[in-house]
């Protein structure tokens, strides 16, 4: 009976289908890593930016290549490095002695997917460049606002153990990514099979196999979708009593923004949709919070002395509140 009422109200078979021909995809070449794979393509149905974060050689930049691949939009790749200007990324006005007039010459950040290596390489002057164009989808030069096509997507990627010749990243910066997903090395078994396909296929041939799956205009439908996904007011509150707890926590330095609220609620949204549901569940909202937490809070320096991650300290949290039945 509920079954037959739930597929009244909406009808989620073609973003299932879009999503899961997207992960065939992408799993053509990355094996293992459903967790990032999940999350990135949550972030790409709720209009969000993703940093992620893990050790050299465990495929961040080539799978944001391959979601690039995948939907039909441009694809433009930054390497950050500690002499990158802010011109170099939004671009700059450039003299043209014919019409004796300056004319902006757009940077690679006016593309669609925008995959920047290595982000806590460049200083604070370029990271600052990325503040508008994250929030605002424009860019302002010269007192001339130049607007982003859709979609727009900054797909980050940052080393975590390496510090020589890189820079913290300012925390309004960090606030604008929706996620922060830590990608682990593979399991043994997964690590085999990478290898052997790198033996029998070769990485060109197998990212050669990779196709489009859908359009920047299949894409606003499927986040039209996304945006209609119903949310009792009773996970409202568990959200924003989520969020408030890392504003007062003993372990919490810096807490979380009601940006981080509206995050959880957009992440949730979308990896209903992806489940097939029309509706949020407390399970939604556990499984989202780490990655859209994790990068906004600063643990007290007592807490960070012990050894304690983020994450375990949004354990905590999660686990003191009471989940909504």
């Amino acid at each position: 009976m509920e079954d037959n009422f739930f597929e009244q109200r909406t009808d989620l078979n073609s973003l299932q289908g879009a999503v899961n021909t997207l992960k065939a995809e992408i799993g053509k070449v990355i094996i293992g890593q459903e967790q990032m794979i999940d999350l990135l393509l949550a972030a790409v149905l709720a209009d969000g930016h993703v940093l992620i974060e893990g050790v050299p050689g465990v495929a961040k930049t080539l799978t944001a290549k391959l979601l690039s691949r995948s939907i039909a939009v441009g694809f433009a790749r930054i390497q950050f490095t500690p002499d990158l200007m802010p011109s170099d990324v939004i671009g700059t006005s450039i003299f043209n002695p014919r019409e004796s007039v300056f004319q902006f010459k757009k940077g690679p950040i006016f593309s669609n997917i925008v995959l920047i290596d290595e982000i806590n390489r460049a200083p604070a002057k370029t990271q600052a460049a990325l503040f508008e164009v994250m929030e605002e989808r424009q860019v302002t030069v010269d007192g001339q606002t130049y607007p982003l096509s859709f979609p727009f997507m900054v797909v980050a990627t940052q080393n975590p153990i390496e510090q020589e010749g890189t820079y913290h990243l300012p925390e309004a910066q960090l606030d604008r990514f929706l996620f922060k997903i830590t990608v682990t090395y593979p399991t043994a078994e997964q690590e085999f099979r990478i290898v052997l396909n790198h033996h029998q296929t070769g990485l060109n041939a197998m990212i050669d196999l990779v196709t489009t799956v859908i359009g920047a205009s299949e894409l606003e439908a499927l986040r039209q979708q996304v945006r209609s996904i119903h949310v009792e007011e009773k996970l409202i509150s568990f959200i924003t009593a989520i969020v408030a707890n890392t504003r007062n926590h003993k372990s919490i330095y810096l807490g979380a923004s009601p940006r981080a609220s509206i995050g959880i609620l957009n992440g949730a949204k979308a990896l209903a949709a992806m489940r097939g549901r029309d509706f949020i569940t407390p399970e939604d909202v556990i499984y989202v919070t780490p990655p859209v937490l994790r990068h906004r809070i600063v643990l007290s320096p007592e807490k960070e002395m012990e050894g304690a991650s983020p994450d375990d300290v949004i354990t905590q949290i999660i686990q003191s509140i009471e989940v909504p039945r």
